[in-house]
C-alpha cells in the first residue's frame, strides 16, 4: 500500500492519477473507487460512490477486490471499514494507492491505529508514505530577496553566506496580475517503510518518533525540500512558511 497525505486541496489525487499513468499498461488491470472522479484515464476501470444507493468506498472496494485487479486507487480511506477492507487487499497482492487527511507522512500511521487497524497489519503492507502541499510559483518579475537572519537559519544557510545566495520574493507584473506568481508546484516528503519504522509501528509508537526515525535515515521534510526550492528559485520564503505553518 502507498499512501499520500495532505489537506484538501493539496494535489493527493494528482499525484496518484500521475502514478497511475506511470504504472498503466494493456497488461495491467486497474481500477478505482473515488468520490468524485476528477479524471477520466484511458485503459482505467474508475468507480464514482454514490451513498444513496449503497455504493460507498467500502462497498465499492469489496467489489473491486472479487474482481481481480493487479492496482487499486481508493479515492480516500474514511472509516474502520475502507481501511480494513484496503489493508487485506494490500496483504492479498494487490498494489493499493490512497490518500488521508494528515499533516504529514508520519501521521498516516497514527490516524489508520486510531481508526483501529491492527499495528501488524500496517506493518506488513505499507511500503510508503508521502505528504504534500502546493506552492505557488514566482513569475519571471520575481524580485531579489533578503530574509530575516532566523529564516535564513532555519533554511541552513550561513548568515555570511547568505549574502551570496540568491534569494527571491513575489514583485508582480501584468503576465501575473500583479500577484507575483504563475502557477504551482509541488513539496513533498517521503518516509519509505523500512524495518526501523515498521517495529515502531508494532510498538505503537507516536507520528513524531516515527517522523524523527524517518528524518535519521535520511527524509527531507516538507519545509526542507521547501527551502531546496527557495534556493532554487522557484518559490519564495513566505510561500513554504505559509504551507508548512504546522510544521515545527
Amino acid at each position: 500500500m502507498i499512501l499520500v497525505t495532505g489537506p484538501t486541496g493539496s494535489g493527493k489525487t494528482t499525484t496518484l492519477y500521475a502514478a497511475l499513468e506511470k504504472i498503466n499498461s494493456p497488461e495491467k488491470k486497474i481500477i478505482t473507487v473515488e468520490d468524485p472522479v476528477e479524471y477520466q484515464v484511458r485503459g482505467v476501470n474508475q468507480i464514482q460512490v454514490k451513498p444513496q444507493i449503497g455504493l460507498t468506498f467500502a462497498s465499492g472496494l469489496r467489489s473491486i477486490v472479487r474482481q481481480d485487479p493487479d492496482v487499486i486507487l481508493v479515492g480516500e480511506i474514511r472509516d474502520y471499514e475502507t481501511a480494513e477492507i484496503a489493508i487485506q487487499s494490500a496483504l492479498t497482492g494487490h498494489l493499493v494507492f490512497s490518500t488521508l487527511h494528515t499533516n504529514d507522512a508520519a501521521g498516516a500511521i497514527t490516524r489508520l491505529l486510531e481508526m483501529g487497524a491492527e499495528d501488524y497489519l500496517i506493518s506488513s503492507c505499507l511500503l510508503v508514505l508521502m505528504a504534500q502541499r502546493l506552492v505557488r510559483v514566482l513569475c519571471y518579475c520575481r524580485a531579489s530577496s533578503h530574509p530575516e537572519p532566523q529564516v535564513l537559519e532555519e533554511m541552513g544557510i550561513d548568515l555570511n553566506e547568505g549574502l551570496t545566495v540568491e534569494i527571491y520574493e513575489a514583485k508582480g507584473c501584468e503576465k501575473c496580475a500583479q500577484t507575483g506568481y504563475r502557477g504551482r508546484t509541488g513539496i513533498y516528503e517521503l518516509i519509505p517503510v523500512t524495518d526501523p519504522i515498521k517495529n515502531l509501528i508494532l510498538k505503537k509508537a507516536d507520528a513524531g518518533a516515527i517522523k524523527k526515525k524517518a528524518v535519521e535515515q535520511g527524509m527531507r521534510t516538507l519545509r526542507q525540500d521547501g527551502w531546496e526550492k527557495v534556493k532554487k528559485g522557484i518559490t519564495s520564503a513566505a510561500e513554504v512558511l505559509r504551507v508548512t505553518l504546522e510544521e515545527r
